[in-house]
């Protein structure tokens, strides 16, 4: 009997654009409400914190033009209009604001240069105290006010035209984010140890990837875009099922682009040339352009970029197996409405394909004997629409986007497919199909003292999978299909009181109703299934912010994630159990001097845990394996212990144990992937060489003890990697030079324990660290700073 899926998508963008055109109609005009007097009370703190405590205050966005120095501000008190204020609080220190909105100031560098000091312009020297936005909260947060665990990575000027910014270069300067080490394309990612398995199966992702406003991944794995002309990542830790609905037990990995600017052209390049230590050579490049079509009212940004990846696995007679190449396109367009509302459109696609895998048969080794290429490919295609109102009392986005996503992958299967059913497999093909839509409205405002945020949402996930076994003599065989489709429609608020006059309490709520529907065939085995589920994810906070730059919070989030099918012991098809996890979280972000840290502590539980485990027949399928509890902390640290010198660290310890319904003989309870404890220390110093501004980085990474699996029979010991780099940089006017050197101790650390699911329970896996790599980027942004 077929399942009935017509009509839903239609009548959903219907509804979704008569929606969007009532609100345009009926929504009040932007107020200048701003140039009215407010009640100001804002003391001497340094710049960044002043004027974060003046937009909080009066309601306002004050954004910056780079990174503002931690002056002394002067205090502002009494009633006065924002622009005012905003006059008094920057005097004498070279910045001045200019509104460019309604309710929107930027701060900007005053056009005269200081007094030239031995034939150099003076240079305020580069701080930790810049105010950074957060806008994965769903309304625009300074992260001094985020009562959450956030943390948000702004790609510079050379790393935005720089194609190897990646989830991976994300990956090592965040605390609680791990990957696993299949390679590009191929990894998954977990946030705060919420790992369900090494294998890469048909579950639902615990961490939801989203570009700009719209969720391009369910199912897939990590697509691993590149931060090619992109203003920050956030990642949001820990469930977020109140904002984001199912399957975010993890977080959200959200990549926020540059938009098209309507006013200004601009211009830039980066190319990169790289070559690896016992491997081959790459190269790589960028480009980006900003047009204005009609000037201040709407805008065209253009991005490309390409890159060819060395190899350094040798596999038989074959050098340097593992390159890839990768190569990416993205447009937006800009228009600017008017009574400040703006629609952009969004159109990206990335292929990345990949010519083998990238793990060998022994410890430290690079080399393994001649096997079958395993090619690996994640394409993906996406569109998208935002049309929203960002100033005003009431502030609404309407957004909805759609992705394309193929990842096909061929493994070698002349050994270890013999229970497949088949006298001479060579491959085993691996075609995964999924299409995301994701469509949302929502608004917030404040209603006096009571702020607030109330949407709709509208997710329709479908992926087909098929693994097929191809014969020696041409022979094909099919060993498991899966066609699922997933919907939700919900409704999601947030209310946020103060309680005093810095205790603030917030509360929220996501009522969902999440339809899956499944049709699974594995040989003469097949079953049609349907799962409904109605349910509630709330959400609590309670923040302290006793003073200007100091924030104390508590808060509890939940999340759920949709039971599919499994296969069970005797073989057959059979439903699975939808997990659930809780967290209890606690924080304190603070800069005492000049010194900024951001210490987070959490507990989760976690009931019937979903997992991607590996079958004796070499299949990867689903299945409930316990409950668990992961405990954990983390600690970010910025400090300026003098001019032009910066420290940078983090710490994270972890404990993220499984109660299985398996136990492994050794009693080593802990989940897969994820490593007890990470530690990273990078220290920079900014210097003149000549007529050349130079910086120079060193930083260094250690990943703790890991494990790939709960079952026995695979659970092998992974982790205890260091990685070092540095990188030297030089820039002058619009050109800029950059020298990276990745693993700089030429470490040979294992660093996964997988990658052929046919072969890993009779033969060791490892995936050794890249070499030493040498990599030198060019970029040229005329107009602007290369640096």
């Amino acid at each position: 009997m077929g399942i009935p899926r017509s009509g839903t998508w239609r009548s959903s963008w219907a509804w979704c654009w008569c929606t969007t055109a009532i609100l345009i109609a009926w929504s009040p005009p932007a107020e200048a409400q701003v140039d009215q007097r407010s009640a100001i009370d804002v003391e001497s703190a340094s710049l960044p914190e002043a004027i974060a405590e003046l937009a909080r205050e009066t309601g306002v966005s004050i954004g910056t033009e780079g990174t503002l120095p931690r002056l002394r501000s002067h205090p502002v008190k009494g009633r006065m209009s924002v622009d005012r204020a905003l006059s008094h609080m920057l005097a004498g220190t070279g910045y001045v604001a200019r509104r460019v909105g309604a309710t929107a100031w930027r701060i900007e560098r005053t056009p005269q240069r200081q007094a030239a000091v031995g034939g150099r312009p003076k240079e305020i020297p580069p701080t930790i105290g810049a105010e950074i936005l957060v806008t994965g909260t769903k309304r625009e947060l300074s992260l001094d006010n985020a009562a959450i665990a956030v943390a948000v990575v702004r790609p510079d000027a050379i790393q935005q035209v720089r194609v190897t910014s990646d989830s991976a270069f994300v990956a090592v300067n965040v605390e609680g984010f791990s990957l696993t080490g299949q390679g590009p394309g191929r990894n998954r990612m977990f946030l705060r140890g919420v790992a369900d398995s090494a294998f890469g199966g048909r579950t639902q992702s615990t961490v939801a990837v989203l570009l700009d406003d719209a969720r391009i991944t369910y199912a897939a794995p990590d697509p691993d875009i590149r931060l090619v002309d992109v203003e920050r990542v956030e990642l949001l830790k820990g469930p977020q099922g109140s904002l984001y609905g199912t399957g975010a037990l993890g977080g959200i990995y959200r990549v926020v682009t540059r938009r098209a600017d309507l006013s200004n052209m601009e211009f830039a390049i980066g190319l990169t040339a790289e070559t690896v230590e016992h491997g081959s050579s790459g190269a790589s490049g960028a480009v980006v352009a900003n047009l204005p079509l009609a000037r201040d009212k709407v805008g065209l940004r253009l991005v490309a970029y390409g890159e060819l990846a060395p190899g350094w696995v040798d596999t038989g007679t074959k050098k340097d197996s593992n390159t890839s190449g990768l190569s990416g396109v993205r447009a937006g367009l800009g228009v600017d409405l008017g009574d400040g509302w703006r629609a952009d459109a969004t159109g990206f696609g990335q292929w990345l394909g990949v010519d083998d895998s990238r793990y060998v048969y022994e410890s430290l080794a690079r080399r393994r004997p001649a096997q079958l290429a395993e090619k690996h490919d994640n394409d993906l295609l996406h569109g998208s629409l935002r049309v929203a109102r960002d100033e005003g009392p009431i502030r609404i986005v309407m957004s909805s986007g759609y992705t394309s996503h193929v990842v096909d992958e061929q493994i070698d299967a002349t050994q270890g497919a013999e229970l497949l059913g088949m006298t001479d497999p060579e491959r085993l093909l691996d075609a995964n199909r999924y299409k995301v839509w994701d469509n949302e409205i929502r608004a917030n405002g404040q209603i006096g003292r009571l702020g607030w945020l109330g949407g709709i949402s509208y997710l329709s996930a479908r992926q087909d999978s098929s693994r097929d076994l191809t014969g020696l003599a041409g022979s094909t065989m099919n060993v498991d299909s899966d066609d699922r489709s997933a919907e939700e429609l919900a409704l999601f608020g947030e209310l946020s009181l103060p309680l005093t006059g810095r205790i603030e309490a917030t509360a929220g709520a996501r009522v969902f109703r999440s339809l899956i529907e499944e049709r699974r065939a594995e040989g003469a085995e097949a079953a049609e299934l349907r799962f409904i589920r109605y349910g509630v994810t709330p959400d609590f906070g309670l923040s302290w912010k006793p003073k200007v730059g100091r924030l104390i919070y508590l808060h509890y989030g939940s999340a759920f994630r949709q039971g599919g099918t499994g296969i069970g012991e005797d073989g057959t098809i059979e439903a699975l159990e939808g997990d659930e996890l809780a967290t209890l979280s606690a924080g304190w972000r603070d800069t005492l001097g000049m010194i900024r840290f951001d210490l987070g502590l959490y507990h989760s539980w976690w009931s019937e845990i979903q997992s991607d485990v590996l079958r004796p027949n070499g299949l990867i399928e689903t299945a409930n394996v316990g409950d668990g509890e992961i405990t954990g902390a983390e600690l970010s640290v910025e400090a300026e212990p003098a001019e032009r010198w910066r420290l940078q660290g983090g710490a994270m310890l972890q404990s993220a144990k499984i109660d299985p319904v398996n136990a492994s003989s050794d009693g080593d309870r802990r989940l897969p992937v994820v490593p007890d404890m990470t530690f990273r220390a990078a220290v920079l110093h900014d210097f003149y060489l000549g007529d050349w501004d130079m910086s120079a980085r060193a930083q260094l990474n250690y990943f703790g003890s890991a494990r790939l699996s709960f079952d026995p029979a695979l659970d092998r010991k992974m982790g205890k990697v260091f990685d070092a780099t540095a990188e030297l940089r030089a820039s002058r006017g619009p050109f800029g030079l950059s020298l990276e050197v990745l693993n700089l101790l030429a470490g040979r650390h294992d660093t996964f324990a997988y990658g052929n699911p046919l072969r890993v329970r009779t033969a060791p896996q490892f995936t050794p660290q890249q070499p030493r790599t040498f990599r030198l980027t060019l970029s040229y942004r005329p107009g602007g700073s290369a640096d």
